[in-house]
Formats: C-alpha cells, structure tokens, sequence
C-alpha cells in the first residue's frame, strides 16, 4: 500500500476511534469504487491486517472490473463484491450484517445536469433500497453520506449549523442533487423513526487528499495537477464561492466515529472549521505555497458555464461542533491536504 495512506490509516487506527467495536463485524458499503466508499474499504481491509479485526466487508459496485482495479482481488472472509445498479435493483446479501455506509451517489456536475431524472433515482431509489437492507438485517448502526450541498444557500450570519437549512432553487436543474440529498435524509429520519434504524446522515464538506481516484476532476484535484504540472490554474467562474473542506483521513476517522457514537435520526456537518476560504483564495494558495508562485490564477469564464454544471455561488463556514463533541478532530489543514494529495499522485505514477 502506499506510503502516504499507510501513515494516514495509522492515525486513524491510533485516534479516538472506537476499534474494538468493529471486531469481527461485517460491513456493507455502497460506492465502494468512489472516494468515501473506496478509502473506507481500504481502511478496514488495512485494519484487519494490523490489528486483527475479523471485519468482513460486503463492497457493492455496478462493476467488479473496476472494482478489481481499485480495491483488489475479493478474498474469501474479508472481501466480496455485491453487484448493483442501486437505481435498478436491491443488494441481495446473504448472512449476517452489522453496519452499512451508504456511500453511492452521482457526484459529476455535468451528470447532474445532463442526467437529473438518473440523479434523483439513483439517490432515493438507492437510499430506500438500503434502508430497506437494513431494516431486514436489523444492522447495529447505518451512515447515509450527504453533502453541504444540502444547505443550498444559508442566510444564517457566522457558521451554518445543522438546522440552518437556506435556499435551493428547484427551478434550476443542477438542484436534483442537494434536493435529492434533503429527500435522502428525510427518508432515514423516516427509518428511523417508524422502523427503529439507527442511522445517521454525515454531511461531508468538500473532501480531498491521499486516496483520490485517477477519474477526479473536481476542481482541487484541477489544481493539484496544475501545480504539479507547472501550469497555470484557470477557473471558469469568478472563484467568489466560500467553501469549506475535510482531509479524506479525516472525513473516514469522521464517519467511522458516527457510526459507533452518533444519534439515530441526526445529521451531522463533516468538516475542518480552519479549512474555510473561497475557490480563488485557495486557488491562489496553491499556486503560491504549493506551486512556489511558478504558475498564475487565470479567470476565463466560458459562454456555455451553465451547461458544466457548476453549484450556484455559495457563502458558508460549517459548524462541526456537533459532531466533534463525540470525540472526533480534524488533523489535516488545507495547506497539508494538497501536499498530501500530491505525494498520493505522485507515488500513483
């Protein structure tokens, strides 16, 4: 395994995360071929082999190929892959099943806009199928993956907790995806409360670092590889979107913890409070601390931007102390988040 993961998973392992209670469980994953769903696989197949944790892990993916790629081989007792088209078809799962993260969702800006009605189904057909898993297994706990994306535009001064829900426009066709995620989580409020599922919604601030996927082209791993590249960072909007971001160690230390700790039918923001700026600040970050100020931030903004599926422009600092009184901390700054992320491409080729 690489470098850079094997001393982030070591200080997850070695944090305030409950280990013992993962021993000899068996974990069902959704999107297990994404950013969230493929670093959680990783990590509990890493964990088995340092610490002896018997976990089992029941990886759904659409294809196994790719699946292979990315996760290796299934392993009789640790690793197997459970075929799904989540917008299609159920998980059957045969045996017993103590957790399930719910990772799968579209997460491309052009999809959203290019295929809304398969982003909607996708996101509540999928949702519904395994909240349904887990009212037949009866699992100990669930963690549906949601997105800041739910809050739309808040109107709240100062930080936005997990009550301060502002303004999605449902006119605009980009908004299948924050209101696909508001009916996702009202549907495990739902569960939980008519069904008894212990499940929990993690609302993940933008996240990235070590562990990021060949295919991502959201705009930090655009940077990141302009950096390295030695290229000039050109962003397609003014940049004037305030955003808030989480290391990948950190949101997988996060939802791993919410699992164990966090209260059935809450929601809870994911995020690194001290990682808040907007898309051109951090672009000029990059291309002064990371790039050694060897490349500029050029603004072109093209005359079809809308049909790229970009968010509207937000202004939103995340309020994680709800999910930091249950022992969780962010480790990893900004800063540090592209420079690991960097070392993670760079040991890719």
């Amino acid at each position: 395994m690489e470098e850079v993961l094997v001393e982030d998973f070591k200080r997850i392992a070695q944090g305030n995360l409950p280990m013992e209670e993962f021993k000899n469980r068996t974990f069902v994953i959704t999107g297990a071929t994404g950013l969230i769903g493929s670093l959680l696989v990783r990590f509990l197949l890493f964990a088995n082999r340092e610490y002896d944790l018997h976990v089992q892990v029941k990886a759904v993916v659409r294809n196994v190929d790719k699946a292979r790629q990315i996760l290796g081989e299934e392993k009789p007792g640790e690793l197997s892959y459970l075929v799904s088209d989540l917008a299609k078809t159920g998980v059957h799962c045969d045996g017993d099943c103590d957790y399930i993260i719910h990772a799968a969702a579209v997460t491309a800006s052009k999809l959203m806009v290019s295929d809304p009605i398969g982003t909607i189904r996708t996101a509540i057909d999928g949702t519904e199928k395994m909240l349904q898993l887990a009212v037949e297994k009866k699992v100990k706990s669930f963690i549906y993956i949601s997105s800041m994306e739910i809050y739309g535009q808040p109107k709240v001064e100062g930080k936005t907790a997990e009550k301060d829900l502002g303004y999605v426009d449902i006119g605009a066709v980009r908004s299948c995806y924050p209101e696909g995620k508001r009916m996702c989580e009202c549907l495990c409020t739902a569960y939980a409360a008519q069904y008894g599922v212990n499940v929990k919604s993690a609302r993940l601030a933008q996240t990235f670092g070590a562990g990021i996927l060949p295919s991502e082209n959201r705009v930090f791993a655009q940077f990141a590889r302009s950096a390295v590249n030695k290229e000039d960072i050109v962003l397609h909007t003014t940049g004037e979107s305030e955003g808030n971001y989480v290391y990948t160690a950190d949101a997988i230390a996060a939802i791993l913890t919410l699992l164990v700790k966090g209260e059935a039918g809450e929601a809870y923001n994911i995020a690194n409070e001290e990682s808040h700026t907007n898309i051109r600040s951090m672009a000029e970050m990059v291309a002064g601390k990371i790039a050694n100020h060897q490349i500029q931030v050029v603004i072109d903004i093209p005359e079809n931007s809308a049909s790229l599926g970009y968010a509207p422009p937000v202004k939103m600092w995340l309020d994680a102390s709800k999910m930091c009184a249950l022992g969780w901390k962010p480790a990893v700054n900004l800063e540090e988040s592209y420079r690991r992320m960097i070392r993670w491409m760079r040991e890719q080729q």
